[in-house]
């Protein structure tokens, strides 16, 4: 059997890794662009803010690596055409320009995203970086010495954690977004605006809901931000406006969605026999809302990945979907979520309930506690947990996995306020926080639902 695997981020890495491990004897081509796969970028913020030990540790395989598995690894290759009729690709060697055709019998098309960069005055200038990959990684590390001011344009969880980077350097630090609120797509208004309040506490100039119109290099090297409320002037800027799908060589041949995002099977085929997808030039099945969605997420491309390679032969393993759990700390500060906030259920037209709850996390006899803030929303009929959110200054990260399995298995809330959580003085109280949130949710949808008899 002879496979080809096209980028080789996450998904391509894991895809080869387990097609190999599990058919040492098929011939497994990998192509990509770059001379390294497997970085995990949500590691830029902190590389660049000098809390990583060794960048290098970034990295999980190398092209080494997956070669001694027995791939034929052709690094600083970009594939211009596949011909899917005669199940044939033509690479190019970037560094050669030579090209080349190669056949295959199974087709994995894992190549990733590709940063937004919108048809903005200025923004191809020097003075503005991106915010993605290794080569961006380096720019962006060796350009935080000798910079004293920048501008983050995109109050996702990437600019967010990039501009909390440079305000932990003591960089004059601007974050800004056409969105209301920092973190809005991932946390609902209460968060973000404990989140903001913690920007401006450590001196960083917010310009939430303000549109980026253009770019000016200036003659003393700096960059000017316009908007369409202020201007901003700093050494560097930084584009942080979101992905897209890196599927333009061959999006029209298959089922998409709107953005280009390949649609896949639980099993990881596109709509092309032989052809499978994974990671973020894939679509996800998000469980919230039980249809496709685009949500580029490494966690995403992994589990696609080792489907892939478990589907290839046959089918035999199904994607459990996602909940698009995510975690961020800024300035000491935990935020954790799963599933649906209400807002963007609002968005998305979907009737849903929510629930807002502050506790400490363990007694107050103790000598010291901490509050959390929590949310969580779920579906009115069914009484079944969609989404949650939390933030604290304690370590409220794995709660979001706890959630993520409630919503994943269809729990109610009734249900999950009543899961045998352990109780310790030192970790929590004898109703757990996620207990309490729960049990807060209970009393509010029995209310409503006494109200409405």
């Amino acid at each position: 059997m002879k496979v080809a695997i096209i980028g080789c981020t996450h998904a391509g890495t894991f895809a080869a890794m387990n097609i190999l491990q599990a058919h040492p004897d098929w011939e497994v081509s990998v192509f990509e662009r770059n001379d390294n796969l497997s970085f995990l970028s949500c590691g830029i913020a902190l590389w660049v803010s000098d809390r990583v030990s060794d960048p290098n540790k970034m990295f999980y395989s190398s092209p080494d690596d997956l070669a001694k598995l027995g791939a034929h690894m052709y690094m600083k290759h970009d594939v211009t055409n596949i011909d899917f009729d005669n199940k044939e690709i033509t690479a190019k060697n970037l560094e050669s320009g030579e090209s080349f055709s190669q056949s295959y019998d199974k087709l994995v098309l894992t190549t990733g995203s590709a940063p937004i960069v919108p048809n903005i005055p200025g923004i191809h200038s020097s003075k503005v970086a991106l915010c993605k990959n290794w080569t961006n990684a380096n720019e962006l590390r060796q350009n935080s010495d000798g910079i004293k001011s920048a501008i983050v344009i995109g109050a996702g969880y990437i600019g967010a954690e990039l501009a909390e980077g440079y305000a932990h350097l003591g960089k004059k630090t601007t974050l800004i977004d056409a969105l209301p609120d920092v973190l809005s797509k991932n946390f609902d208004e209460n968060m973000s605006k404990v989140a903001e309040k913690d920007y401006l506490d450590n001196g960083v100039t917010l310009g939430m809901g303000e549109t980026v119109q253009s770019f000016e290099d200036n003659a003393d090297g700096t960059v000017t931000v316009n908007t369409d409320k202020n201007s901003y002037t700093a050494d560097i800027a930084v584009a942080c406006i979101g992905f897209r799908p890196n599927t333009d060589l061959y999006k029209d041949k298959f089922e998409t969605l709107p953005n280009g995002a390949l649609i896949v099977d639980k099993y990881m085929h596109t709509s092309m026999k032989d052809v499978f997808s994974a990671g973020d030039a894939a679509s996800v099945f998000y469980n919230p809302t039980q249809d496709n969605q685009y949500i580029p997420l490494a966690t995403n491309a992994v589990r696609q990945g080792i489907l892939v390679a478990k589907n290839i032969e046959k089918d035999t393993m199904e994607y459990m979907g996602t909940q698009s759990s995510s975690a961020v700390e800024l300035f000491g500060r935990s935020y954790a979520a799963s599933g649906l906030t209400a807002g963007h259920a609002k968005v998305l037209g979907k009737k849903v309930d929510s629930v807002t709850l502050e506790d400490n996390y363990r007694p107050e006899f103790m000598l010291t506690t901490t509050p959390v803030l929590m949310n969580l929303v779920w579906d009115p009929e069914t009484r079944e947990v969609l989404g949650g959110a939390l933030t604290s200054k304690y370590d409220i990260a794995q709660s979001a996995n706890l959630l993520s399995v409630a919503i994943q298995k269809k729990m109610t809330i009734d249900e999950l306020s009543m899961v045998d959580f352990l109780f310790q003085p030192n970790f929590d109280k004898p109703v757990n926080y996620v207990s309490a949130l729960a049990g807060a949710a209970v009393e509010k949808a029995d209310s409503a639902e006494k109200a409405e008899a």
